[in-house]
């Protein structure tokens, strides 16, 4: 009974399980059919949308011209006023038809842009696919994934800016040219549009000026390797100014080769092995038909570096920086013989920026390039290790950044060492002890640039550079004095001193303001600017610079009403210079950087080769000095000054002081320096001085004029200064002083007692200051004693007599007058009624030791009637005399 109610119960448990199963089972289809039905919709509607989307996109397409395909557009280049300045296009160049096209290049080339070339029809989905995944993972335009079909359609047809509707037109465009071209021809479009650096355009020219080969079947294996990566990136790779870079990519393609099957691993191998140096034939210079070549090589360099274009054939607006005044004045002085010398191989480079914008103005690329084009640019091109001029931007500029330094900062000049014991020394081989970072860089010292690096930390000081674009990817200690591993460019470095003139804000440097395509899309291709340093010091190395310029080494490119910076700089040989048979202290290059508020302008001089003769003299190293001076003076109108932030404070300090003190009430002006500080960091201690005396009055003579019955009485002083008085106190015989103040050179003295003897003193006073008396006697004719009363006169007219003025001893009794040459030497005198504390005493109101006060006449003191001098404030036992004159 139990065991068949079990069954029962079982299998009615059973069923109801079945039923549950199969309803879940129906509910779980209706589910998955129901998102079938919504993916298949969103399907639907993506491929609609998409086409939509797309036919939007390419109803504004181009047609497809065939007469752009075969015939190059010129493009057209503007300055900065918006002239017309040239237009480039039109030049030969060699066109090479797909059979002469040697397969190893061929293959270089699929496998460096498109190994799936010919077996797409325009647009590769795999590659394409790819691209989208990297742009969802990096942003959109993270990769590219144009075939060389597209490639062709954009360097003919479109911008090259990455968006949505240009790649929708460029893959539209494509599919037509597939259908109407065959796969031989479209690679013969591309290999003669792709641009190679230098101003090459076509593979064919590129071998030429290259490897110096004109027929294309003559490329190894690394050379065509070298020439199908050049196009990704032509200037980066170009192999006569990067060759490291050069290799890399050539490297890259030789692997994607074997990678691809067209070579052997082996056959890649051994290519890579084959140094750069030795593919390349000497750089050639070309004739120049272009005007400004020195410049509108830079301005291609930033239009196909930056846009990916061909300024020859693409049909471009170009808008530039170009100021042709200043670029025609920096090229005939470079031509010029006013400041070389004829020496072999001279050269120099000079490059102007907008200090506020960072907008290249001019480029002077070298001597005598008229008759050639598109030759070695000393302007943009590194020509040299920058000596001092690097100070500034590793040593005290971040000193000031991230030490808070002030310009008073005390340094000691003395004999150093590098940290790995090797000795350090200035360029005079002498030693300048206490100096203040101002004075450190406005001689340009070696010893102090050094231990300021050493304080900064070559970390820091590395991080504070590149901010400036030098592009240091190391720095070591001789790097403090400009003895860099890498050379740098006129440009490099006018781009990295613009951020001094524009209070801490750089800009990296451009001759391209935008670029407007045939189809009328615009391109800005100007950098942003960035703060790269505080306001402060900028600020700080600017006053500094000021100094090199005014009093320091930079003094012969000094121009008057100009507010000018700059730091000058020059390198030596050391012991490279045995090789040419010169010494190490021999000069290859001479630097200076100078800027105002409205132009940077870099000067370098020196040498297209090293040689026995690549040595400056004196005379030569001056010659970056005068071109800078020259320039600025032409294009700079002396307006706008270098505005003192509120984070900098100026102070009078007392020389000599460390840590700096503030100049006290008493600190002679010739021992006050005046130095910056950022605030919150100036001294807070003053320096005690006492006031110290004053110079004394020169030439003091006395002469009477009986007719007048005057006294008049003059002096020289050559300290005089707005603050001077003087104060003249007048004794006569008795006793009896009179005072006058006044802030001529002369007083005249009216009714004086006949018969009486005078005795006159000049003081020279500065608030508290006050020097000793000059003194001088005159006798009057005889008569009733009468007080005569002095005036100054109203024009200030100076009455000279003569008579040797000199300090007397206090001691004796003076010489008498000669009534016809003032001659005589009178001293004080202890005898003859009045003592030297009377005549001398620390009373500046002139009162006399008999009660008499020296503003109001005094009765008969019965004093004696020797001359003596005149009451005097501190200045006991001593006096200086004129001989009496009449």
């Amino acid at each position: 009974m139990s065991g068949e109610y079990r069954s029962r119960a079982e299998r009615k448990q059973a069923t109801k399980q079945r039923k549950q199963k199969k309803g879940k089972a129906k509910k779980g289809a209706s589910w998955m059919k129901t998102i079938a039905m919504a993916i298949l919709f969103v399907i639907v509607l993506a491929v609609v949308g998409g086409a939509a989307t797309f036919a939007y996109f390419i109803k504004d397409a181009p047609p497809l011209d065939e007469a752009k395909i075969k015939d190059p557009l010129s493009s057209t280049l503007f300055d900065m006023n918006g002239k017309k300045v040239a237009e480039l296009g039109g030049y030969k160049r060699t066109y090479v038809s797909y059979k002469e096209v040697p397969k190893v290049l061929e293959k270089a080339v699929l496998a460096a842009e498109d190994a799936r070339f010919y077996e797409h029809h325009g647009i590769d989905i795999v590659r394409l696919a790819g691209a989208a995944l990297a742009n969802i993972k990096e942003g959109f335009g993270a990769e590219g994934g144009s075939t060389i079909t597209q490639q062709v359609v954009k360097m003919t047809f479109l911008s090259p800016k990455k968006t949505l509707e240009r790649k929708a037109q460029e893959a539209w465009l494509a599919l037509q040219l597939e259908q109407k071209y065959s796969k031989q021809e479209i690679l013969e479009m591309y290999l003669n549009k792709i641009y190679y650096s230098d101003g090459i355009y076509g593979v064919a020219r590129a071998a030429e000026y290259y490897f110096g080969k004109t027929n294309l079947k003559d490329l190894t294996l690394p050379e065509a390797a070298l020439l199908a990566g050049m196009p990704q990136a032509p200037n980066r790779y170009n192999p006569f100014d990067h060759p490291e870079a050069a290799k890399t990519r050539r490297d890259t393609v030789l692997t994607l080769m074997a990678r691809h099957g067209f070579i052997s691993q082996d056959e890649a191998e051994k290519a890579k092995q084959v140094p750069i140096q030795s593919m390349l034939v000497k750089q050639r210079k070309k004739q120049s038909g272009v005007p400004y070549d020195a410049f509108i090589e830079e301005v291609i360099k930033e239009v196909t570096d930056k846009a990916n274009v061909n300024v020859f054939e693409d049909g471009l607006k170009i808008y530039t920086t170009l100021d042709q005044n200043a670029q025609s004045y920096v090229e005939n002085l470079l031509n010029s013989n006013r400041y070389f010398t004829n020496k072999k191989d001279l050269q120099s480079g000079i490059a102007v920026i907008d200090t506020k914008t960072g907008a290249i103005r001019a480029l002077g690329g070298g001597r005598h390039r008229d008759q050639v084009e598109f030759g070695f640019n000393y302007a943009i091109k590194p020509v040299g290790q920058p000596g001092s001029t690097i100070k500034p931007i590793l040593d005290y500029g971040p000193a000031i950044e991230y030490l808070k330094w002030s310009t008073a900062h005390i340094l000691v000049d003395e004999p150093y060492a590098y940290s790995d014991g090797t000795p350090i020394r200035n360029a005079s081989n002498r030693y300048a002890g206490e100096v203040t970072m101002r004075e450190a860089l406005t001689w340009s010292y070696n010893i102090p640039a050094l231990k300021t690096f050493q304080a900064v930390g070559k970390e820091r000081a590395m991080e504070f550079a590149n901010r400036l674009g030098m592009g240091f990817t190391e720095v070591y200690e001789p790097f403090a004095i400009g003895g860099v591993s890498h050379y740098v460019s006129p440009l490099q470095m006018a781009g990295a001193y613009t951020a001094f003139g524009n209070n801490g804000i750089y800009t990296k440097p451009y001759a391209v303001t935008k670029i407007v395509f045939p189809d009328g899309t615009e391109m800005d291709l100007r950098p942003k600017p960035k703060r790269v340093m505080h306001d402060y010091t900028a600020y700080m190395i600017t006053d500094m610079l000021k100094s090199v310029i005014r009093s320091g080494t930079g003094q012969s490119a000094y121009v008057p009403g100009l507010e000018m910076a700059g730091k000058t700089g020059t390198t030596n040989y050391g012991e490279d210079g045995r090789k040419f048979g010169l010494s190490k202290d021999d000069v290859p290059d001479s630097w200076i950087i100078g800027y105002t508020p409205n132009y940077t302008t870099a000067v370098w001089v020196g040498f297209s080769k090293k040689s026995e003769t690549a040595s400056l003299t004196d005379r030569e190293q001056r010659i970056p000095k005068l071109l800078l001076k020259d320039i600025m003076s032409h294009i700079d109108d002396g307006s706008g000054k270098f505005q003192q932030p509120s984070s900098v404070v100026k102070l009078p300090i007392k020389k000599g002081t460390n840590p700096p003190k503030l100049a006290g009430k008493y600190t002679p002006e010739n021992e006050i320096i005046y130095e910056l500080f950022i605030r919150g960091t100036e001294p807070t201690e003053t320096a005690k001085d006492e006031p110290k005396e004053l110079p004394m009055v020169t030439g003091l003579t006395a002469s009477y004029d009986q007719a007048a019955n005057t006294i008049s009485v003059s002096w020289s002083y050559s300290e005089q200064t707005d603050d001077t008085v003087f104060e003249v106190h007048m004794k006569d015989s008795q006793g009896h002083v009179q005072t006058a103040v006044t802030k001529e050179l002369a007083v005249s003295i009216s009714n004086p007692t006949p018969g009486a003897s005078y005795t006159i003193a000049v003081y020279a006073k500065e608030g508290e200051r006050m020097s000793k008396p000059a003194i001088t006697s005159i006798q009057i004719p005889g008569g009733e004693p009468n007080e005569g009363t002095p005036t100054t006169p109203g024009d200030g007219s100076n009455n000279s007599g003569n008579g040797n003025n000199g300090q007397g001893n206090g001691q004796g009794q003076g010489n008498g007058s000669n009534e016809d040459e003032n001659n005589g030497n009178n001293g004080t005198s202890e005898n003859g009624g009045n003592d030297e504390n009377e005549d001398h005493s620390d009373n500046p109101s002139g009162q006399s030791n008999g009660g008499t006060n020296s503003d109001q006449p005094s009765g008969d003191t019965g004093g004696s009637s020797s001359p003596s001098a005149p009451s005097t404030p501190s200045n006991k036992g001593s006096g200086t005399t004129n001989g009496s004159a009449r």
